[in-house]
């Protein structure tokens, strides 16, 4: 579920979710490779950059839906006959 395209995929609801868990198993590792040895140190790195994919998209969604309403809100208005 790594794949940027799989992640565009989701709503953003399920987006935040997946982050939510996915800082949670980061924690748990990072936690785990302070106290014992990892079985699979690259899952710090993977977990890493999918944090770091999944606030990517965030970040595209949330600037696509300001220019969305700045460019509703600049188109002129029609003047209204009385």
């Amino acid at each position: 579920m790594s794949k940027a395209s799989e992640l565009r995929d989701m709503s953003d609801e399920h987006l935040s979710l997946t982050l939510k868990d996915t800082i949670k198993n980061l924690f748990r590792l990072r936690l785990q490779a302070q106290t014992e040895r990892l079985d699979a140190p690259s899952e710090l790195r993977k977990q890493r950059r999918l944090v770091a994919r999944i606030k990517t998209i965030q970040h595209e969604r949330e600037r696509k839906a300001a220019m969305a309403a700045d460019a509703a809100s600049a188109q002129p208005q029609e003047p209204s006959h009385a």
